[in-house]
């Protein structure tokens, strides 16, 4: 993006370090927020969602890591009033069903994930979605979409690391979503059908600001009181579905659609109040790793941060480590202990050489406290 302030939008959606991201356009009907999350197909007016996964791409060709593997998986549907929609698969199923997963949280069953290697893959399924997904003219938008898009991309990240034998993985789910606009039926002229799509529209946005509301006001109070808070997620299916993505494990951008016409001053200042009550959230975004490669990573953290604390105090750091099994030996670390969390364990023992040429054995990490580095292991 050529705009700094499009690029500061565009920014969390990168997904490369591990965490889920959701950003989503929020405005009234005819502000432009599919414009902003699509765009046009000619340069230099391509959306956020393009702009994403050409980004994404892109990292991934310029990745000279050859022990790096990445997998991309994408799904797009629709929430017509209140209703499931597989974009991607339109004949299958006209209502899927919402389901809550003990660990990964809510999801939508059978809806289609397609493997994708390239960004025209993933261009060539956002055209097939959008023809797919319900519009209908009114009197404020020819196009006015008449339900809510999500665009899910997951990234799967696997390494083979060498030294530890194990396999690491990092997943990043983002969410792009382009909601239904805000709309008042005597301004939209909307009857019958058109009057029941925007009655089910301003119902889940009034959930979203309700569990905006909510969110804001739990991030207000101190951690002791904000257990037993009750936030209406299941009060609608777009609010349950972006449940992770508002105040939970998550980095979340909102984009607030406007009018500049002054017909519009009331709707414009509503959204911006929805924008000011979101700012109040607080998200608890995680890097999504197992287990095991969460503690290799924080194991090799802590030695990096002693490795430069002994370095200061002008020590030497020799590293002896000894695997049970025969595995071969760990290079780059120091910290004593052994490890049960991998396949094989592992046994380690520093020497440590001060100038003075006297040796010293590093203690274990339990026992690494002042006064524990003695010479030739005494006390």
């Amino acid at each position: 993006m050529k705009d700094p302030r499009e690029r500061e939008v565009f920014e969390p959606g990168l997904p490369q370090n591990g965490y889920n991201v959701c950003i989503f356009a929020y405005g009234q009907t005819g502000s432009g927020k599919s414009y902003t999350m699509m765009g046009k197909s000619e340069k230099g007016q391509e959306g956020i969602i393009p702009l994403i996964c050409k980004d994404m791409f892109n990292t991934i060709a310029e990745t000279t890591d050859g022990e790096l593997q990445y997998a991309v998986e994408v799904s797009y549907m629709e929430i017509y009033c209140e209703r499931v929609r597989d974009l991607l698969n339109p004949k299958k199923h006209n209502n899927l069903r919402v389901r809550e997963h003990p660990l990964l949280g809510p999801y939508v069953e059978d809806l289609a994930k397609l493997a994708v290697t390239t960004y025209e893959d993933i261009q060539s399924l956002i055209d097939e979605g959008n023809k797919a997904r319900t519009v209908a003219a009114t009197n404020m938008n020819e196009t006015s979409s008449r339900s809510h898009a999500v665009f899910t991309i997951v990234l799967t990240q696997r390494r083979d690391d060498t030294a530890t034998k194990l396999m690491t993985e990092r997943v990043s789910k983002i969410s792009l979503v382009d909601l239904a606009g805000s709309e008042r039926a005597d301004s939209t002229g909307a009857k019958g059908t058109r009057l029941k799509e925007g009655a089910n529209i301003n119902k889940s946005l009034t959930t979203l600001g309700k569990v905006i509301s909510g969110l804001a006001d739990v991030s207000s109070k101190p951690s002791k009181k904000r257990k037993g808070e009750f936030i209406p997620y299941r009060d609608s299916v777009l609010t349950w579905l972006l449940r992770e993505n508002l105040g939970g494990n998550s980095k979340t951008v909102m984009v607030a659609a406007i009018s500049p016409a002054d017909i519009n001053y009331d709707e414009t200042l509503s959204t911006l109040r929805y924008a000011d009550r979101a700012k109040a959230i607080r998200c608890n975004a995680v890097v999504n790793e197992d287990a095991n490669a969460k503690l290799i990573r924080e194991l090799k953290e802590e030695i990096q941060r002693l490795r430069e604390l002994l370095k200061i105090e002008g020590i030497e750091v020799q590293d002896v480590w000894r695997f049970k099994g025969g595995a071969e030996a760990l290079p780059g670390t120091f910290l004593g202990g052994s490890s049960q969390s991998g396949p094989s364990s592992i046994q380690s023992t520093a020497v440590v050489h001060f100038p003075s040429r006297t040796s010293y054995t590093l203690m274990p990490p339990a026992a690494v406290t002042p006064g524990t580095l003695n010479p030739d292991g005494g006390h």
